[in-house]
């Protein structure tokens, strides 16, 4: 929707995610379908062929290199009683343990018809994991205790992937096999990590509640003078932020002087992943984060024109003369 405004509109945001310039479910389709399924009945194969016996991994082809798409074929059904794992190429990165967050890209496979069933090779990201209990037992088994940058097949029964009821959403009957493909890209930290910095004098303080961050005190802080702003608090020791990539983060947004916040990430335990440099958020966010290391927490002071414009954000409670205030820990960038 188009709103009247004296430069180029963007689209108006809905409020619980006023960061973003176009929206999107932080969560892809593939999410839900991992964790532990419960209750219902999917449809299955038929019963000749649904749960016969036939060969595992030993029967399935993985071709290319982790990192990139994998090409699989089949030779003949895949049938399991337990779920087994294997190491198709070892990386040399960090050992995902149980609670570590994990970027990974995810191949899933009909081991009865011999069919892809999903990828997140179609969007090109990968997809946020966190090894719990409450994800499926068989993509953890291709998580836990293997090295970031490795590629690992798993072959499990339904019930092993998606619980009892199998997953009619990706075609899986309660019956069938499924193969998985897991490249780890990545993990993602929880907190900041790297060399510490003292913020500029400009800057508001961060106010915290039980080492959560809740907001900004701005009795100390400039009256913002219309420029873009920032400054570190922690130089991350990871990787440097590309035009392009994904980014995850956790944030925390509040107009100049404002009580609260009008939208964090840190209250709800998760975070957040936005594209960056390309225009799709704030161009105060793409001006000042592209070009920073993973790791680092920045403070952003945003003038209005590199905010929301002149039509502000209203779902939000943003006016088109708020100067917004964000401080962003960058967690990781794929």
């Amino acid at each position: 929707m188009r709103i009247g405004c004296a430069r180029p509109c963007r689209p108006r945001l809905p409020e619980v995610n006023p960061v973003l310039r176009r929206t999107r479910s932080r969560a892809t389709a593939v999410t839900g379908v991992l964790l532990l399924a419960l209750g219902g009945l999917a449809a299955c194969g038929d019963d000749e062929g649904a749960g016969a016996s036939g060969a595992g991994l030993d029967s399935v082809t993985i071709e290319g290199e982790a990192g990139k798409e994998p090409k699989v074929s089949f030779d003949g059904k895949v049938a399991v009683d337990e779920t087994e794992e294997k190491v198709v190429s070892e990386g040399d990165g960090e050992e995902v343990a149980d609670g570590d967050s994990v970027l990974a890209h995810l191949w899933i496979g009909n081991g009865f018809t011999e069919e892809q069933a999903f990828t997140t090779w179609d969007s090109g990201k990968p997809e946020l994991l966190t090894v719990d209990d409450q994800l499926s037992g068989a993509i953890r088994a291709g998580l836990a205790d293997h090295t970031v940058g490795s590629r690992v097949a798993v072959a499990a029964t339904a019930e092993d992937a998606f619980g009892e009821a199998g997953n009619p959403q990706l075609g899986i009957g309660n019956k069938d096999s499924v193969i998985f493909v897991i490249d780890l890209v990545g993990k993602i930290s929880t907190e900041p990590s790297g060399e510490e910095k003292t913020p500029a004098k400009w800057a508001p303080t961060l106010v915290e509640q039980d080492g959560t961050i809740t907001g900004f005190d701005f009795s100390g802080a400039h009256k913002p003078g219309g420029k873009l702003l920032e400054t570190t608090l922690v130089k991350g020791d990871g990787p440097v932020v590309k035009k392009g990539q994904t980014i995850y983060v956790n944030y925390l947004g509040q107009v100049y002087k404002a009580d609260k916040p009008f939208d964090d990430s840190y209250s709800k335990g998760t975070p957040a992943s936005f594209p960056i440099g390309v225009g799709g958020v704030v161009e105060g966010w793409d001006r000042t984060l592209v070009g920073k290391t993973v790791g680092s927490r920045v403070i952003l002071e945003i003038p209005p024109a590199m905010g929301y414009g002149e039509a502000g954000n209203k779902g939000a409670g943003i006016k088109g003369t708020d100067t917004l205030f964000f401080v962003v820990d960058i967690l990781g960038a794929a």
